[in-house]
């Protein structure tokens, strides 16, 4: 099932459920209230063509944004990139001849294989498909992120990583957006990403929410990024060294997640632009596809 959130004829901003290709049920209140209901979708009721309606993220505003880092090689890239300038080729040589454990990418980021690691966004800053994304106006370097983030259905606390799908409500596309110059500023004080990743249209998230009945194996779908048409990045959701499970277990240790939460993946290998050195500008189209969930489709507008 595909959930989806959409206004219609100037209306209050509703949930609905895409049926086929061209209508949408209409569920009579917004995203979160559906999710905190607990209940299923009726088999009838009004319905709406979807030429009809607007669609929006599938959490216009979630009740919370957080994002992770689960795709070793993603970290490993980045700080071989941004962190260590010459050395990180010479790293890279280390890692093709005696091995990753003896690189100084790993050792800088030996805190990821005991815990993953995670910040909390801003969830007022969210559009979704066939949004413009706006460059900050203090930005010069602007990235995309090839990830995917789950939902949470059901409130829970000290949820244990067996019984953690059962909080899964759906599953979607997420992008967000980089400022990279202010990234790597800011976190030389060691805190946020801050200004980096907040601004105005920084994250969509969408086409819609997948239902997990929809996916047989959530951990074995390809992920690519494309800009313009071109294909700049490619990956799969199975190269995750934690898992969407492992992110609840350890998020909701004496804190309750609640419906409406949004949990990012993090960044896939090779999954953002400044693994590879290629930075978007206004006026490119950033299209990222996950098998099974759809495309999320931006456009990237200058500042005002």
């Amino acid at each position: 099932m595909k959930l989806v959130s959409f206004t219609a004829e100037d209306g209050p901003e509703r949930a609905g459920v895409l049926r086929g290709r061209d209508r949408v049920l209409d569920l009579g209140t917004d995203m979160i209230g559906f999710l905190e209901s607990g209940e299923a979708p009726p088999r009838d009721g009004p319905e709406h063509r979807l030429a009809d309606v607007s669609l929006l993220a599938p959490l216009p505003r979630p009740a919370s944004l957080r994002d992770c880092m689960t795709f070793e090689d993603h970290i490993i890239n980045a700080t071989r990139s941004a962190g260590l300038g010459r050395l990180g080729a010479l790293d890279g040589l280390v890692e093709r001849v005696i091995g990753r454990r003896f690189t100084l990418a790993r050792y800088a980021n030996r805190t990821f294989y005991e815990l993953p690691p995670y910040y909390k966004s801003n969830a007022r800053s969210v559009v979704g498909n066939d949004a413009e994304v706006r460059i900050p106006g203090y930005c010069r370097v602007f990235d995309y992120e090839l990830e995917w983030a789950c939902v949470i259905g059901r409130e829970g606390v000290d949820i244990p990583a067996e019984r953690a799908r059962d909080h899964i409500a759906g599953y979607t596309i997420f992008n967000d957006f980089s400022a990279r110059d202010a990234q790597l500023r800011e976190m030389g004080g060691r805190l946020g990403p801050a200004k980096g990743k907040d601004f105005d249209t920084g994250n969509a998230l969408g086409p819609w929410l997948v239902t997990p009945d929809e996916l047989p194996d959530p951990y074995d779908l390809e992920m690519v990024a494309r800009v313009n048409g071109a294909e700049w990045s490619r990956g799969s959701t199975g190269e995750m060294a934690w898992t969407f499970e492992d992110l609840i277990a350890h998020i909701s240790q004496s804190e309750t997640l609640h419906p409406g939460d949004v949990i990012g993946s993090g960044t896939v290998g090779g999954g953002c632009g400044l693994e590879h050195g290629a930075f978007l500008k206004p006026g490119d189209v950033v299209e990222l596809e996950v098998e099974r969930l759809g495309v999320l489709r931006n456009r990237v507008v200058a500042s005002p």
